[in-house]
């Protein structure tokens, strides 16, 4: 063998596990998008992961899927867990006009790919996981990964790995606090008052408001010099501009059991609404923005419920 040969080799040895590792990318950047909540972060923690396996013997490597999905979701976990103690991260800490996009984020198309593959409100549930809950949730139920490979990764058992997934489960869904024929009926309320409102459509609103809705707010979530409680159905449908303006960003959920929304660009949730109702109309509607309410919220998912158009 040339000396050009045993020099060459190595080369296409990188090359050909580059190739291989871009065959599990996408996969890759699903799975730490739902760990971390951020395009920007996934792309990071994608990365950390190839510069690991560069590091390591590709030969020794028996089981290549395995071994990428077990280091991301390490570099996630160590993510989490940071992200947990530096508070940096808190649930609200930008109010809605202040909300800029996360340094590193991806680019438009990429945010809409992943936005795709997982709601906002998904998003926001599981950002108040545990790390460990985050985990075990994620690699379970959306990726079908067995305890026995999760354990490991968490530093737990793997029953005490399926604990932690069926704990999260249960926050993710929630506890509904109403029938479900009277959160069906709450959810179509609220879903034509959204359409209504992205749509600046005051007629449709107005249809959906009792002539006596109060709207309250937290300070916050106004404009400066803005009236922190509105009466009466016209004034509170003008007021739904602000609404409509972020309301692409806006899902319904549970909110403390019963059916409220969640404006959340990115994942990152700024406010919450929680409402009343009167028959077929809403007889109230109150905007949280406080970080410290927003924390003790109980929101979930609300699935299994027919959304009504």
């Amino acid at each position: 063998m040339t000396e050009q040969d045993d020099e060459r080799g190595p080369v296409d040895e990188r090359d050909r596990l580059a190739e291989r590792f871009e065959t599990h990318r996408g996969e890759l950047r699903a799975v730490a998008y739902r760990m971390l909540g951020s395009s920007g972060e996934a792309e990071d923690a994608v990365q950390e992961t190839w510069l690991r396996l560069r590091r390591v013997d590709a030969g020794e490597v028996d089981n290549l899927p395995g071994w990428l999905r077990t280091v991301i979701t390490r570099i996630c976990l160590d993510m989490l867990r940071a992200r947990r103690s530096r508070r940096e991260d808190l649930v609200g800490a930008q109010v809605p006009d202040q909300f800029t996009e996360p340094a590193g984020a991806g680019t438009p198309e990429q945010e809409a790919l992943l936005a795709d593959s997982v709601s906002r409100a998904l998003l926001v549930v599981l950002d108040a996981l545990e790390p460990a809950e985050r985990v075990a949730f994620v690699l379970h139920d959306m990726f079908a990964v067995p305890f026995a490979q999760i354990g490991p990764i968490v530093e737990r058992t793997p029953q005490a790995a399926k604990k932690l997934a069926s704990r999260a489960r249960l926050k993710v869904h929630g506890i509904p606090a109403l029938p479900a024929s009277e959160l069906t009926r709450h959810r179509r309320i609220v879903s034509e008052f959204l359409t209504a409102a992205r749509a600046g459509d005051l007629t449709g609103v107005l249809a959906v408001l009792a002539p006596d809705v109060v709207r309250s707010a937290d300070p916050a979530a106004l404009p400066e010099g803005a009236a922190a409680v509105v009466r009466g159905a016209r004034a509170v449908a003008e007021g739904t501009a602000v609404l409509a303006q972020r309301s692409q960003a806006a899902e319904i959920v549970l909110v403390d059991g019963a059916v409220g929304v969640v404006v959340a660009p990115l994942g990152r949730l700024l406010f919450a609404l929680t409402f009343t109702f009167a028959g077929d109309t809403i007889a109230g509607y109150h905007v949280i923005a406080d970080p410290e309410r927003l924390r003790r919220l109980d929101i979930a998912v609300l699935d299994g419920v027919a959304p009504g158009t």
